[in-house]
């Protein structure tokens, strides 16, 4: 048989047996239409014969047959689970109206008084928390004027009131001060984040007590941690022992100390434990440098034996009583866990520094249509005007942004490598740029004005950290490519050219005039270095409608 011959067969076959099974299932639905008549007919009659039989006796009527009974069963059945359904769905939408009610709550927990805390977030049924990545005063100021108060006395960050308790629903929270809810600001996304449980962001709110000639007297657990923090040597009688207890080596362990006068050792409370408070003791104990900061139970510990709360060091102190504290002896220490202040040190350690010389040739000025800037208008790479433009309607992404572009070349002058802080797993992928970010705050650029009043600002994301240029005799490690390890080696420098997306300060709206820049790497002190006071380049900015120029560099703190 020829191939046409046994295509048409093939065809004849498949019109027939669909024909076939269009006149089974119209028979089924003329029989299954049959029954329900039938079974209407039944119940009709059923009742008919009942209110006959109650009219001639006076009495109750009698029970249906067998089959009458198991149909008025299954009505009754039916009937019940139709109103729990409905019942079931009433429930459901209160519960979605109350939760729409309170998406974008937000609340102060584990602090002292109503005022200060850890901020947590309410979206779908759940509180969670905001990391600190670019939190800041305006960011603080929102959820302050949210919750009623006057305004922000100050900023805490590194789970200051304790570890998070739940997930975290935003990070990079970026905010200008004006907004009336948190959820306003933008942010990576709900619930999309790289921090670990030591990196809850908090607020201690204005209550309006300064603003009176006495402040009110409250119980000693109420009041608020707005203290004058002083220096601990000028409350000892002698000087203050310490050692690391609970490690697994000598050069980590939760941090005891022995104060003068007392026979006993006790521990250091975690809040606002961090890498600068880390670096001193590392120091003091001949261990080197501070790789972490741990404010947890990790190396045990028993929380009744906490004696000192509120240490604050700039880094470079040579003992622990040379830094600042809130308390001594009985102390408050916030949070639902044991908040204990612990480290882990290392002998070898990187140092980062910008170039200044590179930063100061390289800038220009740029006018860019937002047609090319929408993948950095997704990771918060322009100023506020530039987002306020996508609501104007039509033609929006034809305005012009004007962009200060510059080159960030990052030395490591230490004596080990520097490494992204969070494993190769936990780095966030962006899909608009289709790279992985393994810090999602490497450094910050900002523009000062001559009052100190910050006007203008950028970050960048570490999207490729690895050994662009090394000198003599040192071979590059770190590559990108193929989903690679990143990092910098000693000896070798990174470098983010200017014309890579947000490698520029979004100065649109920003008057001529004189300012100060500032570039700023490794901004939270997030990673170990050996100091933090050659982090960043701090320049004088002579802006013009033709030019930027940058002169008078100098090395600093961030």
């Amino acid at each position: 048989m020829s191939p046409h011959k046994l295509l048409l067969l093939l065809l004849a076959l498949f019109v027939v047996l669909t024909l076939l099974i269009d006149d089974a299932d119209a028979a089924r639905r003329r029989r299954r239409r049959r029954r329900r008549r039938f079974r209407g007919r039944g119940v009709a009659a059923t009742a008919a014969a009942t209110g006959r039989e109650e009219g001639r006796t006076g009495g109750p009527p009698r029970l249906p047959s067998d089959g009458g009974a198991r149909r008025g069963t299954r009505r009754l059945r039916h009937a019940g689970g139709k109103r729990a359904e409905l019942i079931r769905k009433r429930l459901r939408q209160m519960r979605e109206r109350r939760k729409g009610k309170m998406f974008g709550r937000v609340r102060l927990v584990d602090g002292r008084a109503e005022w200060e805390g850890n901020v947590e977030i309410f979206r779908e049924g759940k509180w969670g928390n905001i990391c600190d990545d670019e939190w800041d005063n305006r960011d603080g100021k929102v959820v302050c004027k949210q919750l009623g108060y006057q305004d922000v006395e100050k900023v805490t960050y590194n789970s200051h009131y304790g570890h998070v308790r739940s997930k975290y629903w935003m990070d990079n929270v970026y905010c200008y001060g004006e907004e009336k809810n948190l959820t306003e600001c933008r942010h990576d996304g709900w619930g999309v984040h790289d921090c670990k449980l030591d990196e809850a962001a908090g607020v201690i709110c204005q209550t309006g007590f300064s603003t009176t000639t006495v402040k009110p007297t409250l119980p000693p657990r109420d009041q608020p941690v707005i203290t004058n923090k002083i220096v601990l040597a000028h409350v000892l009688d002698g000087h203050l022992k310490i050692r690391l207890q609970g490690g697994r080596t000598k050069d980590e362990g939760r941090i005891e100390i022995k104060i003068p006068g007392s026979e006993e050792w006790n521990l250091i409370c975690g809040d606002g434990w961090g890498m600068l408070e880390a670096m001193v003791i590392c120091r003091q104990l001949g261990l080197g440098y501070a790789m972490t900061a741990t404010t947890a139970d990790f190396f045990g510990g028993n929380v009744s034996a906490m004696a000192l709360s509120g240490v604050k060091c700039n880094g470079n102190e040579p003992r622990l009583d040379k830094c600042l504290h809130d308390a001594i002896g009985d102390v408050f220490c916030p949070g639902p866990d044991r908040n204990i202040a612990g480290v882990s040190c290392i002998k070898k350690m990187a140092d980062l520094a910008p170039d200044i010389y590179e930063l100061s040739r390289s800038v220009h000025l740029e006018d860019k249509q937002l047609f090319f800037l929408q993948c950095a208008m997704e990771e918060n790479c322009l100023a506020s005007s530039a987002y306020a433009l996508q609501t104007s309607g039509y033609g929006w992404h034809l305005e012009t942004r004007r962009l200060l572009r510059f080159t960030a070349r990052i030395m490591n002058t230490g004596t080990d490598a520097f490494r992204p802080f969070l494993p190769k797993q936990y780095w966030v992928w962006h899909h608009c740029h289709m790279h992985y970010h393994s810090m999602e705050v490497f450094a910050h650029y900002d523009i000062i004005d001559k009052e100190g009043h910050r006007v203008a600002e950028g970050h960048k994301a570490s999207f490729c950290l690895e050994d662009n240029n090394c000198i003599d005799g040192v071979e590059p490690f770190f590559k990108c490519a193929n989903f690679g390890d990143q990092g910098i080696s000693v000896g070798c420098s990174d470098t983010y050219a200017y014309n890579i997306d947000c490698q520029w300060i979004d100065i649109t709206d920003l008057p001529v005039g004189t300012y100060t820049f500032k570039l700023s790497i490794n901004p939270q002190f997030k990673v170990g270095e050996i100091t933090y006071d050659n982090n960043a380049a701090i320049c004088e900015l002579i802006y013009s409608d033709q030019s930027a120029w940058l002169g008078n560099c100098l090395l600093g703190r961030p």
